[in-house]
């Protein structure tokens, strides 16, 4: 990486910034860091892009509420020119004013139908309520027996024709879940002088304020006086309930309903063209949407970048500076004589040049869709620092293999690969389909990870023999049971010898194992025994010691890589040979007695091979007892050359300890020495550099300063260091403090954290152990029930015990303890791998570029 300025025409800037983002690989520096973002030069274009995104937004909208596609664009829209932004602000305005005004006239129409509509239903079953009123009125002998209501209305007539009187009333319609509220107010207030009729619309209305769809009731209320008049009206307006003309005489009623249904009819007919025309205008503008949204995106994202850069007024140049890779230096050179070219700015190209800078760049790495997951895994501890290994490579093998271990299941890591390769095969069209869903995202985000877990999933379900907590008999085992029928009569269990003949016991046990194992994993006879999880505990502890001192070794090792690189000779001599002398003494000691102990020790000796940890016990305290078998030493001479790495390893202690502060003490003194002789020459030149400054007349030239952006500044560096170095022999025992402090830390955590992440690597075992476990209960509590069944009987209950075994499985198995080890691998790659050599205190590489600009902010599909 490199720190380059750009001088940019302020006519060619745009185009250049546009082609900059295409290309992707520049990451701009903000030159004005106090400066306010409203008081930027290009604020104001940065205000019209949001106010185009705000056009945008509302049209996508309403396209979505009409329920129609939106078309994605087949190829990429360049960023458009500057004057191209005035017409997609004129089209946006547009379209956004028109479909404003035809929304505006919709709800209008929209509500005097629904109005009309309440009206007719109002004016129909009101006609109902006068008709019933007037068979109320006639003799009784002409009409049957009449219920309360009838009579109330009688009584109230002949009230009103004596008192001279006519009664009035008023109609509307109200929800119907208040009418119960609405009959108790006007019973209470009005004291029960008012007569009320209801009848319920039996299809849903749409309220013309609210515009829900709601179950309405039509009243007719009938009362005597203004006073009740008024009442009435105040409560019809507190319950909300819409009040309708009804003329009292019936032939007015009749003609006011045939106005009604007229102009519903020709409100049915505007509503439909409206409608159509909406369709038209979201139709045409969903064709160009995406593209539009696209383009103002870019166009904003140029003129925020353009905010960042400085305004020469002298020079009538912006000056910008950027990190970029060295290695895209001509590409970036091409991309600005493009935009040069392109804005046709006259003569004056834009010119590009690299500066020497001590600040620490930017880390760059160059991922696919393959490795950016792996990558993520990474950077999630840490950011690596600029040029410092980058264990990546390394995860992307190792963190699927240890999930595994612990994972090790051949059915279930196919069923996690089939998985995968559906997210894989059909990452496109399943890219931006549940964007918004937060899991979903991360598991596609990992499919790759996914996809290599599951095939290492396979392979160590292989090695465990283990499918769905059975095994396989592929190549026949290698044990054979030599027992008569009696002897098997006798007993529930036999033991099956490893060696050829036991002369101990009968002739029964002689040839039961073939001496050749099985040829891949765990032989499958270990499936019926009794003592299986006891053997399989003693091997999968023993891999998860081997693989993880295996793996803190490889990262010290690449620690010694980072010290060479950076060429800090001391860190070798003095951090990474005690840490690697005490690695080895202790730990890669204990991966060679395993396999001696495996390799020296057969069937015939197997009960009297020494106990490994009882063995290391002993080694670290001087113990060499030789009464039990188990404490029995495994070859001549190990007392001594066990006692030798002890005294190696405890040696190491001090040597990291008070190796690289005595070291910092010796460079402190040598700095101080010569920053001393440095400033007695420098007293000595003063006198006759004095006499000839009055013959400089140039400030810059006084000052030895070089205004060459590709010089080097030689002086000021020069006189930077000197001030570092006096700084440093004035501060050197404060430093020093600390230093002893962080050394101190540093190991004590090194030397304590190998037994603690030695012991932490034993998770691997442990978690492999509970997922075999729980695979085998949920077999034989749940799917053996179904399988040991016969007939048609087994059949169907095979059928039904599936479903729940299967569940289980998915969600306790595949979710859960893949989760589980999902992040235990992840633990031991931050903790016990990476923190041997991996310090993560950069800050990433973003470059200005468009893809990422995208597909960080995805448009909703």
């Amino acid at each position: 990486m490199t720190l380059c300025q750009l001088f940019l025409q302020p006519d060619a800037a745009y185009s250049c910034i546009s082609e900059l983002g295409e290309l992707g690989i520049v990451q701009f520096r903000d030159l004005n860091p106090n400066v306010n973002s409203f008081q930027r030069k290009y604020v104001n274009e940065v205000r019209r892009c949001e106010e185009m995104e705000r056009k945008l937004r509302f049209l996508e909208t309403e396209i979505k509420k009409d329920e129609l596609p939106i078309y994605d664009p087949e190829d990429n829209p360049d960023a458009p020119k500057p004057r191209e932004m005035i017409d997609l602000e004129a089209t946006f305005e547009k379209l956004d004013h028109e479909l404003k005004e035809i929304n505006t006239n919709a709800d209008a129409l929209l509500r005097n139908f629904n109005e009309l509509t309440e009206l007719k239903h109002n004016l129909t079953m009101t006609q109902g309520f006068f008709d019933d009123a007037e068979m109320a009125f006639t003799p009784a002998h002409n009409r049957n027996q009449r219920d309360s209501d009838d009579d109330q209305v009688q009584l109230l007539y002949e009230y009103s024709m004596i008192s001279h009187n006519k009664l009035g009333f008023i109609t509307g319609v109200v929800p119907r879940e208040r009418m119960v509220a609405f009959e108790r107010m006007l019973w209470r207030v009005c004291r029960g002088n008012v007569f009320l009729r209801q009848a319920e619309i039996p299809e849903l209305i749409e309220d013309p304020v609210s515009g829900e769809k709601l179950h309405k009731t039509v009243f007719v209320v009938f009362f005597q006086g203004e006073q009740l008049k008024n009442r009435v009206q105040k409560i019809c307006e507190g319950f909300r309930a819409n009040i309708y003309p009804c003329p009292e005489n019936p032939h007015e009623r009749r003609e006011l309903a045939m106005g009604v249904m007229t102009r519903l009819e020709d409100l049915t007919v505007v509503l439909s063209q409206t409608q159509d025309h909406r369709q038209r205008v979201l139709a045409a503008t969903s064709r160009n949407l995406r593209t539009w949204q696209i383009k103002v995106k870019k166009i904003k994202a140029i003129y925020h970048t353009m905010n960042m850069f400085n305004n020469d007024v002298a020079r009538k140049c912006l000056i910008a500076e950027c990190w970029a890779p060295v290695s895209e230096l001509d590409r970036i050179q091409l991309a600005l004589r493009k935009g040069s070219e392109a804005s046709g700015g006259g003569t004056v190209s834009s010119v590009l040049n690299r500066m020497v800078t001590r600040e620490q760049p930017p880390t760059h790495h160059k991922l696919n869709k393959f490795t950016q997951g792996f990558q993520n895994l990474v950077d999630a501890y840490g950011v690596a620092t600029y040029r410092e290994i980058n264990p990546m490579p390394f995860v992307l093998i190792t963190f699927p293999f240890l999930f595994a271990v612990m994972f090790g299941d051949a059915g279930h890591g196919i069923l996690v690969t089939i998985f995968a390769l559906w997210m894989v095969l059909k990452e496109r069209s399943l890219k931006d389909k549940w964007r918004n869903q937060e899991v979903w995202t991360i598991f596609f985000g990992g499919r790759y990870i996914i996809l290599l877990m599951g095939i290492f999933s396979i392979y160590t379900g292989i090695i465990y023999n283990d499918v769905f907590s059975k095994s396989l008999n592929i190549f026949g085992s290698s044990w054979r049971v030599r027992f008569g029928d009696d002897t098997l009569a006798k007993h529930d269990s036999v033991i099956l010898e490893p060696t050829p003949f036991n002369y101990t016991r009968s002739a029964d046990y002689r040839q039961m194992f073939s001496g050749t194992p099985y040829p891949i994993g765990l032989d499958p006879v270990w499936q019926l025994a009794d003592n299986k999880i006891t053997y399989t505990n003693s091997v999968k502890m023993k891999f998860a010691i081997i693989i993880g001192i295996t793996q803190m070794g490889f990262g010290l090792f690449l620690s010694l890589w980072n010290h060479l690189h950076f060429n800090h000779r001391h860190a070798i001599y003095l951090e990474f040979l005690p840490q690697i002398i005490f690695l080895a003494c202790i730990f890669f000691y204990l991966i060679i007695l395993i396999f001696y102990k495996w390799t020296s020790f057969d069937g015939s000796k197997a009960t009297d091979a020494p106990s490994l940890l009882i063995h290391l016990i002993n080694m670290i305290l001087f113990s060499y007892k030789t009464d039990p078998p188990s404490a029995a030493v495994f070859y001549t001479g190990q007392k001594q050359f066990q006692t030798f790495l002890i005294l190696l390893a405890v040696l190491c202690v001090p040597w990291m300890l008070l190796g690289k502060p005595v070291y910092r003490i010796i460079m402190n003194k040598r700095r101080a020495n010569y920053s001393t002789v440095t400033n007695h020459a420098a007293g000595n030149d003063s006198d006759v550099e004095e006499q000839h400054q009055e013959e400089f007349h140039d400030p810059a030239e006084k000052r030895g300063v070089v205004l060459d952006a590709d010089v080097r500044d030689t002086d000021t560096e020069d006189m930077l260091d000197d001030e570092h170095s006096h700084q440093q022999h004035h501060q050197h025992e404060v430093e020093m403090s600390e230093v002893w402090v962080e050394q101190g830390i540093h190991t004590i955590e090194y030397f304590l954290g190998c037994i603690s992440h030695t012991a932490s690597y034993l998770r691997l075992w442990a978690l492999s152990l509970a997922h075999a476990q729980l695979s085998e209960v949920l077999w034989h509590m749940i799917l053996h029930l179904g399988l040991s069944m016969n007939g048609y009987g087994g059949a169907i209950a095979s059928f039904f015990v599936f479903m729940p075994w299967s569940s289980l499985t998915v969600f306790i198995l595949l979710l859960m303890e893949g989760l589980s080890a999902f992040l235990h691998a992840l633990r031991l790659h931050w903790v016990e791998f990476q923190s041997k050599f991996y310090k993560g205190e950069g800050y990433p590489f973003v470059p200005f570029s468009f893809r990422l600009l995208l597909d960080e902010a995805p448009v909703e599909a």
